[in-house]
């Protein structure tokens, strides 16, 4: 049902099948964001930065339907998802990493060295 909800929701992954659950976290000098993805393999992933917005879209496959299995509940959202996160125009778009481990999908994203805090010495 929450699969279904999230269809309706209003929010930009609308015409998709399902939303991952997506953090996102911010330093000094980066944004971090992951994303809840078990199943899938790191060459599932497209992610792309265009005009400032972090895009994050893959696919995952429901399981094959077997003979002499009856399924009683089914729980797993299945299909694409594409997530959009805007981070603004100030990140460093040449270092972004991106990095698929347990399940989770972590991207780091610099902020350009422009917007990032300096620290000015204070002299006596």
């Amino acid at each position: 049902m929450d699969c279904l909800m999230d269809r309706f929701s209003g929010d930009e992954t609308a015409d998709v099948a399902f939303a991952p659950q997506t953090n996102l976290a911010e330093t000094d000098k980066t944004f971090e964001v992951t994303v809840d993805v078990p199943g899938l393999k790191a060459e599932d992933f497209a992610v792309e930065l265009t005009d400032g917005q972090l895009w994050i879209s893959g696919e995952r496959n429901a399981e094959i339907e077997e003979d002499g299995k009856t399924w009683h509940r089914v729980e797993r959202c299945y299909g694409k998802f594409r997530r959009g996160i805007s981070l603004g125009p100030d990140v460093d778009a040449d270092n972004i990493e991106a990095e698929y481990k347990d399940g989770v999908l972590r991207v780091v994203v610099p902020k350009a060295e422009a917007v990032q805090p300096k620290k000015i010495e204070v002299k006596s």
